[in-house]
């Protein structure tokens, strides 16, 4: 049987939350479980490496291929699970022949798998199915937790593959996930990110939803603080006084993603996205109108095949009519099995100049946001420490880089005077 393992992960914060549950099981079973970068010189002990993989884009698929490519020396001691697995099975066949495979929705049997494995046999679990992954969340106390509240999602977006990955909506029980908050708060976790493919459906397949969550959630004793993942706006209207509501708890960072993808309701529509420009408007003026210190980050793509160049000048003008202060920005990818990718696509210098365009504008925006924290003394929560830099973030999870902190910071609060910015983050000194 295996004695050390190590998984390689990639993609989102549910991925890594996914890599937290391998890495539990693993160990409850007798396991060493390390997590990083599998190096062949440095790494020759380990008896298996999994691999951990995203879908969501097509750079990433890329990336990941050729990383699968140098890794085929492995044969049977390699394990490919994750997004990939789930809805590329074929691909990675093509390119790890050996390989074990496990869909996202299986990894509670990663012990079965790398038993099986150790047997000499090649394990395959990729059927979907409802499992609730809350009973095998970690309580390792670190200083952020990730908590994963559900897998699927309600819709049906026409360019993302993630949903053949992961299946339709399934919610975990309410109460094995506060239960996994409870103990890693006793444990020392300060950061609890609440986290799944779209935390704002969360509930509806319970008869609840994400509000009633995090207002129980906050209800738990402990130093710590909550991190409600992405939302998908569709579903904003069912529960938004609620959420709100929740949100004035001083355990909750005052951060809100809502990805808008598109400011043109013809593309929206195009994408299946169930909401207009207008909608996220609205929503988006509530939302700081009552909570206004309020942070909202959005997604966006670019290059949608249909989407014209007035199309593309009406996202820019969205985002900088509201001043949305973090904008992550994708170019369209053509994913597998999805609607969008039959349709014509645009040329790469087209792609390139939508991409220029919007990037030089974003993060002129979110350096002059982060511009006006420049002199303010902050409390900080301190949470990450690596390479040259130990950061925390701000009550609206603003990430701040703060120069003259250490390792005996981690996990407090401290105040900061702010001293500089980048698009990214701020940046402070300790305040005396």
């Amino acid at each position: 049987m295996a004695k050390k393992i190590l998984i390689e992960t990639y993609g989102c914060t549910l991925n890594q939350a996914d890599s937290d549950i391998m890495h539990g099981i693993l160990e409850k079973q007798g396991v060493h479980v390390e997590k990083g970068r599998y190096d062949s010189e440095s790494h020759s002990s380990y008896d298996f490496v999994i691999i951990n993989t995203c879908t969501v884009k097509k750079a990433t698929e890329q990336k990941i291929t050729e990383r699968l490519r140098s890794l085929n020396h492995l044969g049977s001691r390699l394990v490919v699970t994750g997004c990939m697995a789930g809805a590329n099975s074929d691909l990675i066949e093509r390119i790890v022949p050996k390989a074990s495979l496990i869909s996202s929705g299986n990894i509670m049997r990663i012990y079965d798998a790398v038993s099986e494995i150790a047997d000499g046999k090649r394990a395959a679990y990729l059927l979907q199915g409802h499992n609730d992954k809350s009973g095998s969340i970690p309580s390792s106390g670190s200083l952020i937790a990730r908590i994963p509240i559900s897998e699927g999602c309600l819709s049906s977006c026409s360019f993302c593959e993630t949903k053949f990955a992961r299946g339709p909506l399934n919610s975990f029980s309410e109460e094995l996930i506060l239960k996994a908050i409870e103990l890693n708060v006793r444990k020392g976790s300060k950061e609890i990110e609440l986290t799944s493919q779209d935390t704002g459906a969360y509930g509806a397949d319970k008869g609840t939803d994400i509000a009633e969550l995090v207002n129980k959630a906050t209800s738990i004793e402990g130093d710590f603080m909550v991190r409600i993942g992405m939302l998908n706006p569709e579903h904003l209207h069912k529960y938004l006084d609620g959420l709100l509501e929740a949100y004035r708890s001083k355990k909750v960072y005052k951060f809100i993603h809502l990805p808008v993808q598109s400011g043109s309701d013809r593309v929206l529509s195009e994408m299946g996205r169930r909401y207009s420009a207008e909608e996220f408007t609205r929503y988006a003026h509530e939302i700081r109108g009552k909570i206004p210190d309020m942070c909202i980050a959005t997604d966006v793509i670019i290059g949608y095949p249909t989407e014209t160049w007035e199309e593309f000048e009406e996202t820019e003008h969205l985002l900088r009519s509201l001043g949305i202060t973090i904008t992550n920005i994708s170019k369209y990818g053509s994913r597998p099995h999805t609607k969008a990718s039959s349709m014509k696509q645009h040329k790469g210098s087209v792609m390139k100049e939508r991409s220029l365009h919007i990037s030089r504008m974003v993060r002129e925006m979110q350096h002059a946001a982060f511009s006006s924290y420049l002199g303010m003394k902050i409390p900080v929560l301190i949470t990450e420490s690596g390479g040259k830099s130990i950061t925390g973030r701000t009550s609206s999870y603003i990430p701040v880089a703060v120069t003259d902190a250490n390792e005996s910071d981690m996990g407090k609060r401290i105040d900061v005077r702010i001293t500089g910015n980048s698009y990214a983050c701020i940046i402070g000194r300790k305040s005396e």
